[in-house]
């Protein structure tokens, strides 16, 4: 047995070398889909980490509770990132976070409301800057530092906010000397107590640009704009080792607190990342589809230049029948032959994914991600494909007549 597969590979061995630029060519059709699907897995492995860093970075003790959204998880979610009123008919309220605190092991709670408004201070003009309103408990719950100055305090008089490094920079073209400087939002003038640290975060739960944001009281937002609609509430727990029992708390209170409405939702751990990791995970199924199409195309590649073999060879099948070769030994001899194609394609595919993995982790986040169900799913793949796709063409090649091949010439 061991002999005959040998045969079976130096035969297709040979006849590859015969045919070096068309097998080249096959390879390369049968890389060019194997390479998109080892690019997506390794960007799907490499956002996955992210995800579970970004949670690890925030202590693991955050809950955050959402307002569930009444459409399909596709236009929700690409909505919720698109646009700035994505949250207009939240069910969320202030009275809701009240609920939220008296719960046990709650050790902070802050509601994020973001208004879009027309920003100006003594040099500069914007529109369409994001304005979050919060509680002074939002910097004990987020990871985030103060470059300058102070977070506000709620008890504190006067109106005040804390403005991204960006937007500083934007507003005043300077970070150091912004604090103690006035901007106005809606004809309302307030002071600058805080700016932000740069924040470098690949991933964002909270949907804002905080270093293009103001960040201010709440009831102050409230004021300026006279309605505010809460997008999320944050909170953190005290004990992180009970946080399915203190998630099931917080929606029992807010549940009790809408007298039974149900319409929002509680997550932690890797889900708290949505509406992010939802759209990664939508985009790269369409490109996984789209990476599939060019398999199959790669596939009907490996067909089409097996039975062109075929073809040209059948004087030789007639002799080797002639000479005692059964029908089992010429379907396996081209059939080994598109397997080797198909797994060379595969070889330089994976190699080829991972080298462009590498290009596009330098201008992003995405580090390449290695792991052995990415390698073990390449070799299947590329076996499926050489065995599918080879078949047929083996099939034909065992059945043709020994004399009627005999009597064929290239």
């Amino acid at each position: 047995m061991s002999l005959l597969i040998k045969t079976h590979l130096k035969l297709a061995k040979t006849a590859i070398k015969e045919n070096r630029t068309r097998s080249l060519l096959t390879c390369i059709g049968i890389a060019i889909g194997v390479a998109s699907i080892v690019l997506i897995l390794s960007l799907m492995g490499s956002i996955s980490n992210l995800i579970r860093n970004e949670v690890n970075n925030i202590g693991g003790d955050l809950i955050v509770v959402r307002p569930n959204s009444t459409k399909d998880s596709i236009t929700s979610v690409i909505e919720e990132l698109t646009s700035s009123n994505s949250f207009q008919k939240s069910n969320l309220t202030i009275s809701d976070v009240s609920a939220i605190s008296k719960v046990e092991n709650v050790a902070a709670v802050a509601p994020i409301a973001v208004s879009t408004n027309t920003i100006s201070s003594e040099k500069n003009t914007f529109s369409s800057v994001s304005v979050l309103g919060t509680t002074d408990d939002f910097i004990a719950i987020e990871p985030f530092a103060l470059k300058f100055g102070s977070f506000f305090k709620d008890e504190s008089e006067g109106k005040t906010v804390v403005l991204g490094s960006t937007l500083s920079l934007a507003l005043f073209n300077t970070i150091n000397s912004t604090v103690g400087k006035t901007i106005t939002i809606m004809g309302e003038k307030f002071m600058v107590i805080g700016v932000l640290e740069e924040i470098e975060k690949s991933i964002n739960f909270d949907n804002v640009d905080f270093d293009n944001a103001i960040i201010m009281n709440i009831n102050e937002l409230n004021e300026v704009t006279g309605s505010t609609q809460i997008q999320q509430i944050n909170i953190k727990a005290a004990n992180t080792e009970s946080l399915p029992q203190i998630s099931a708390d917080i929606e029992s209170a807010i549940k009790d607190n809408k007298l039974g409405d149900e319409n929002f939702s509680v997550a932690y751990g890797d889900k708290i990342t949505h509406p992010a990791s939802s759209l990664f995970a939508i985009i790269s199924g369409m490109l996984t589809l789209v990476a599939g199409i060019s398999l199959v195309v790669g596939g009907i590649g490996v067909m089409n230049i097996m039975l062109v073999s075929v073809a040209e060879r059948t004087h030789e099948i007639g002799i080797r029948k002639a000479v005692g070769a059964s029908g089992r030994n010429i379907l396996m001899q081209f059939l080994f032959e598109a397997l080797i194609l198909s797994i060379l394609g595969g070889l330089l595919g994976l190699m080829l994914g991972y080298v462009l993995a590498f290009f596009i982790s330098i201008v992003t986040p995405f580090a390449p991600y290695i792991s052995l169900g990415i390698l073990a799913l390449t070799f299947t793949t590329t076996l499926a494909i050489g065995i599918v796709f080879g078949i047929y063409p083996a099939i034909k090649a065992a059945s043709k007549n020994p004399i009627d091949s005999l009597k064929h010439y290239r």
